[in-house]
């Protein structure tokens, strides 16, 4: 089945930046619209971003608008997430996801990754 890897996160100052990337293996990710969902400890897990199979269509949580950009690779079966101007508040777990909708809920993705830890702090 289809295997997701995240990676990137890290700690990072407020105002910073980071890309993280999700690679996909066993099988190609052009068949599969990408979501992007980060977790706090004690929260629901939301929705960040979302990319389309081509990547023609992307949307975005309005509480990353403007900051964050989604964009995939489908040759080398990976989509990013660059994150700038960060804030402490997108201290999350990151996750990316596979469905086949474009959407910001979880429970319409099929396949996740493990997840990469994003700490914004002085």
């Amino acid at each position: 089945q289809l295997q997701l890897v995240e990676s990137g996160g890290g700690l990072v100052q407020p105002g910073g930046s980071l890309r993280l990337s999700c690679v996909a293996s066993e099988f190609t990710l052009d068949y599969y619209s990408i979501g992007w969902f980060r977790q706090a400890p004690g929260t629901e897990r939301e929705g960040v971003s979302w990319i389309s199979v081509i990547g023609g269509r992307t949307g975005y949580a309005d509480s990353v608008k403007g900051r964050f950009t989604i964009s995939r690779d489908n040759a080398k079966n990976t989509v990013y997430l660059q994150m700038n101007s960060l804030k402490p508040e997108d201290t999350a777990v990151y996750y990316c996801a596979a469905g086949k909708r474009t959407t910001m809920w979880a429970g319409a993705y099929d396949y996740w990754g493990q997840g990469t830890q994003v700490t914004v702090s002085s």
